[in-house]
């Protein structure tokens, strides 16, 4: 969210930094919510939203990086952890679709 605060004020830039502020929330909210799952596939439902929302976090991050909205030296590091996360959910929702 500091990022997104630190934006150019344009158009262009205010509405990415909108778009990386939701997806990112929602990763969070949606993380919670999969934590008190009711079951096994309610929590592969709930997580593969969360990895749909940490993909698009970092599909925002990518794109303020094309733009050129801030440094490159500012975003690798959050586009990194970004990264790291699209792959650690998508692994839980892997685990969590697999049959006992």
């Amino acid at each position: 969210m500091r990022m997104a605060e630190s934006l150019p004020r344009g158009a262009a830039a205010r509405n990415v930094a909108g778009q990386v502020v939701r997806s990112a929330c929602s990763v969070a909210a949606n993380y919670r919510a999969a934590q008190r799952a009711k079951s096994r596939a309610d929590f592969a439902n709930k997580i593969a939203i969360v990895l749909e929302e940490a993909d698009e976090t970092e599909f925002w991050i990518e794109l303020e990086i094309r733009a050129k909205f801030l440094p490159e030296t500012r975003l690798e590091e959050l586009k990194r952890e970004a990264g790291e996360l699209v792959r650690i959910f998508a692994v839980m929702r892997r685990s969590a679709k697999k049959v006992d």
